[in-house]
């Protein structure tokens, strides 16, 4: 029989079940109430249900029933607190995307349905499905200071957000996560010694690229360099005036000289979404392009429309359904 358990946190004084981990350390138990467990997780409502050996085998603490549970003792703790008193997911740190890695976690082992969702749709407001949302991300990124840590925005690794999608099925993260990891050079994803990759805790996903998510990486960082030289030469460098333009030989110059300026300044980390809103931007502050008004907005406008059919069509680099079937799997219920 496992080790006795420890009091843990939360510790009810009037529950009437007693959940206790049966780690080979510092077994936690945590006195609870069975119809608050039952409401919210239909695993917990089955075990209950199961009819109870003879008095004499049962284990028992201060008089309740002892129900031996394979769980960290961390994510248990926390999972129960949010059942009593709700999530609250932040992310300020990397041990704010573990405490959500653990609830996530169990979340989905013991079907809380509504848990789970919560922490799905926390997870996508960094981790977007739309293009606005990975806007946003970028734009966090560039204004958030490291912090004390010394990890920057976002505190987590992609490599563990992917491995943590993997791990629970959620689909609807996984062409974001994808897309930022391709940034990071292959040998160092291999080699797995990002400081956001070497601290340790109980709930902290995998650090391993696995053998399908190396090839999903190779598609997606190609993918990510073919956009980029398409931008460059064919977007920007064949780009004409408009024919109702009054300077036309002038803006397709204008155009020509953006064009070889973008080739000189991306590099293999480039993120190609924010490299297209920032060719319009430098098109319209740089007043060495000559390009009129007309032809500027036109361009912005057809940025726009690259950059939402590009991001539409990311899921389908690795193979993965379009966003609305996996915002349907995920989000919707």
């Amino acid at each position: 029989m496992a080790a006795f358990p420890i009091r843990g946190e939360p510790w009810l004084d009037d529950g009437n079940v007693i959940l206790a981990t049966s780690a080979d350390e510092n077994p936690t138990a945590f006195r609870v109430h069975r119809s608050v467990m039952a409401r919210h997780s239909e695993v917990f409502e089955s075990m209950f249900l199961v009819p109870q050996p003879a008095t004499d085998v049962v284990e028992t603490m201060d008089g309740c029933q002892v129900v031996r549970m394979w769980d960290s003792p961390v994510e248990l703790s926390n999972l129960i607190v949010a059942l009593y008193d709700g999530a609250k997911f932040s992310n300020e740190n990397l041990s704010d995307f573990f405490f959500l890695a653990g609830i996530l976690r169990l979340s989905t082992k013991y079907f809380i349905a509504k848990l789970r969702l919560q922490a799905i749709q926390f997870l996508t407001q960094t981790w977007s499905y739309t293009l606005k949302g990975h806007d946003d991300m970028v734009e966090a990124a560039l204004r958030t200071p490291v912090n004390a840590d010394g990890l920057s925005y976002p505190r987590v690794h992609p490599l563990h957000v992917v491995n943590l999608a993997r791990e629970v099925n959620v689909q609807v993260i996984v062409p974001t996560a994808c897309y930022f990891l391709s940034l990071y050079p292959l040998e160092d994803l291999l080699r797995a010694d990002h400081p956001k990759l070497m601290v340790r805790h109980p709930s902290q996903p995998s650090s391993e690229l696995s053998t399908s998510d190396l090839r999903d990486y190779t598609l997606m960082f190609q993918k990510r360099m073919a956009i980029i030289l398409s931008f460059v030469r064919n977007f920007c460098g064949t780009r004409q005036a408009l024919p109702t333009c009054l300077s036309g030989p002038e803006c397709t110059r204008g155009f020509a000289r953006l064009a070889s300026r973008l080739s000189r300044s991306w590099i293999p980390r480039t993120g190609p979404f924010h490299y297209m809103a920032q060719a319009v931007t430098d098109l319209s502050e740089d007043p060495k392009t000559n390009v009129c008004g007309l032809c500027r907005r036109a361009f912005a406008q057809d940025v726009a429309a690259l950059r939402e059919q590009t991001w539409n069509e990311m899921p389908l680099v690795i193979g993965m359904p379009p966003w609305e079937d996996m915002i349907a799997m995920d989000l919707q219920g």
